[in-house]
């Protein structure tokens, strides 16, 4: 990867902007089939919180449910948020709601931005997306396009007619390549992934098929070249868990999380100021620093350098390798 990385993540933005949040519906619109854009606005007319390429808000909807969603407008038009949302043919509660009851004027409760992609500023681009994984790409793609560089989208779905916002990608003509599998067979991902490409980053959302294939085909691409952003959890073979001593540093707290609990379990039953959501260490919540200690990282966002780092962990799904944890909480 490039030396000198310039991100654009600003963490005195992030710290303000992880906020809870009401919010309105103002549009709702038929994107593609089985997917639909929604737009929401704050009551007052005042500006949303800053975001950057690949954040994601969680949406609470009325039911109790609580989903996270990627933000596919544009950066610069803090007037709204949109989403893109794929109706689910095995919907747990989220996607069914937003598409069948979700309405322009309807208040929901909205929290973020949050963002575990890291967009930053790199010599070239490869953009891969694998249906509604198009959404965190596309402000991605407009902020290469913006800076002038070179980028190119590899983007991939069942049908043409279910590839969302392609009207809004044709206006890059030759930079994007549409592999709709029901006319030209999955994206050729060996014709882009073969021969390592000095400089570019990979950057890729979409399905666990997609995604475990461009890791595999990129392998031997220099590391940190491809970053990933997965809906889900990956199948992971069980580990055994030892007790851990977890100590909260700044609540001056110390506790013994039993094998069968997770830490995120554990710091919240003890009232301590831990936010979690999906539980399968993919949303990037509940991201707590590590002050002393060894994490044993089971989370799906984390890159193999971020790991070694060991500086920060996701407790609802990580553990400790040492036998004590010291946690900035």
């Amino acid at each position: 990867m490039v030396s000198g990385l310039q991100s654009l993540r600003d963490p005195s933005a992030e710290a303000t902007s992880a906020r809870e949040m009401r919010v309105f519906v103002r549009q709702v619109r038929w994107e593609a089939d089985g997917v639909v854009s929604v737009d929401f606005a704050r009551p007052d007319g005042q500006p949303l919180p800053p975001w950057r390429p690949g954040a994601h808000v969680e949406l609470a909807l009325p039911t109790g449910v609580v989903r996270q969603y990627s933000l596919c407008g544009s950066p610069q038009d803090r007037s709204a948020y949109r989403i893109g949302v794929l109706r689910e043919r095995a919907s747990r509660g989220g996607s069914e709601y937003v598409h069948a009851f979700l309405r322009p004027g309807q208040s929901v409760r909205l929290r973020g931005p949050l963002d575990n992609f890291d967009f930053r500023r790199e010599e070239s681009y490869l953009f891969v997306a694998g249906g509604i994984g198009i959404t965190p790409i596309l402000a991605m793609v407009r902020q290469a396009a913006a800076w002038g560089l070179p980028w190119k989208l590899l983007y991939g779905g069942r049908t043409a007619a279910s590839m969302a916002f392609t009207d809004e990608l044709s206006t890059h003509q030759s930079r994007v390549h549409l592999y709709p599998k029901d006319r030209t067979g999955r994206i050729p991902l060996a014709q882009w992934l073969d021969r390592p490409r000095p400089g570019t980053a990979v950057y890729a959302c979409g399905p666990e098929s997609l995604l475990g294939a461009i890791e595999e085909r990129a392998s031997h691409w220099p590391p940190g070249s491809v970053r990933l952003e997965r809906f889900r959890a990956r199948p992971k073979p069980p580990r055994d868990n030892m007790d851990v001593e977890v100590v909260c540093a700044r609540s001056d707290r110390t506790m013994l999380v039993p094998a069968d609990t997770s830490i995120l379990s554990a710091l919240q039953h003890e009232g301590l100021p831990v936010t979690g959501s999906c539980r399968e260490g993919v949303c990037g919540t509940c991201e707590t620093r590590v002050l002393e200690g060894e994490p044993d990282h089971r989370d799906d966002i984390l890159t193999a350098e971020e790991r070694a780092h060991g500086d920060r962990m996701y407790p609802c799904v990580s553990r400790a390798r040492s036998r004590r944890l010291v946690l900035d909480v």
